[in-house]
């Protein structure tokens, strides 16, 4: 029996619904309107689809989002600046340095230059701290998003073992601290594997949920995946002329009881809980929260 396909653009378009009534009452009562920022420097094509996309939602939210385009030969000084000016900006509630930066640019050194409080992406060490202690003030857009779609298919979590491949600090490392918190979605063993993991495809057999972040096309084949795991694609890899991830798509629907697609899966949820943040940072800006 095929797996439940988890229709990310969906379930996306839910939440996206919400944050607009919500953005429209703050609106009515603070007299307040989100503010999202993006910096883009350079031109990567890959970067500058995201960006668009992030505004497009942005705007049918009735979220104001701005678009700083910077050179490629822009100095890590003139990043900070400018990054320190939007700071300062009580009209900028939320800002977002689009990852990934020219090599001369020390990407640490920018993250750490955001005001915790406009950190929309909760890459700031003051937010993933907070995160650590289950007191998050933002959480990270793809693992929330991630986490939203395991809820929706109903899943027990607690109890269950989840096996991430990938220890980025952006999916990875995360998306483990979010499943191993106490509540809804979370209360799960979790085991992290990456480049350096023995017998990974072992491990990655015993999991009831498995997140693939690890940036290689169809790596998860359906021999690696236990009958009934719930198996979700962060990967976006382009090979040839198609867009595939990180799983054997149609391998691994023949064995797991729920999967995301790609595209349309992970990727439209994680604009969805950046427009979340971007609410949530105004609300906490303006004293609602």
């Amino acid at each position: 029996m095929s797996a439940e396909i988890i229709d990310g653009k969906a379930l996306a378009a839910t939440f996206r619904g919400q944050i607009a009534e919500q953005v429209s009452q703050l609106k009515q009562e603070k007299n307040v309107v989100p503010h999202l920022t993006a910096v883009l420097v350079g031109d990567d094509p890959a970067s500058a689809v995201y960006v668009r996309n992030k505004q497009r939602a942005c705007e049918k939210a009735g979220i104001q989002s701005t678009l700083k385009r910077l050179s490629a030969d822009t100095t890590e000084a003139e990043l900070i600046s400018i990054v320190e000016s939007l700071n300062a900006d009580s009209g900028v509630h939320g800002i977002l340095v689009q990852l990934p930066l020219p090599k001369h640019i020390n990407e640490t050194a920018i993250l750490d230059v955001v005001n915790p409080l406009k950190d929309v992406d909760a890459f700031h060490p003051e937010n993933v701290g907070l995160i650590v202690q289950g007191r998050p003030r933002y959480l990270p857009c793809t693992p929330y998003g991630i986490q939203q779609m395991i809820l929706s298919t109903k899943m027990e979590t607690a109890g269950k073992h989840a096996v991430v491949l990938g220890r980025s600090e952006i999916v990875g490392k995360p998306m483990a601290m979010l499943l191993v918190q106490r509540g809804p979605g979370a209360d799960a063993t979790v085991t992290i594997c990456h480049s350096r993991t023995r017998h990974l495809n072992e491990i990655v057999k015993t999991a009831d949920i498995i997140i693939a972040a690890i940036g290689k096309p169809e790596f998860v084949t359906a021999d690696m995946v236990k009958p009934g795991a719930v198996v979700i694609d962060v990967g976006i890899n382009r090979v040839d002329d198609r867009l595939v991830g990180d799983v054997d798509f149609e391998g691994v629907k023949e064995v797991a009881s729920a999967i995301t697609p790609v595209p349309g899966g992970v990727g439209p949820m994680t604009i969805a809980m950046l427009l979340k943040n971007t609410l949530m940072a105004a609300r906490i800006q303006s004293g609602g929260e």
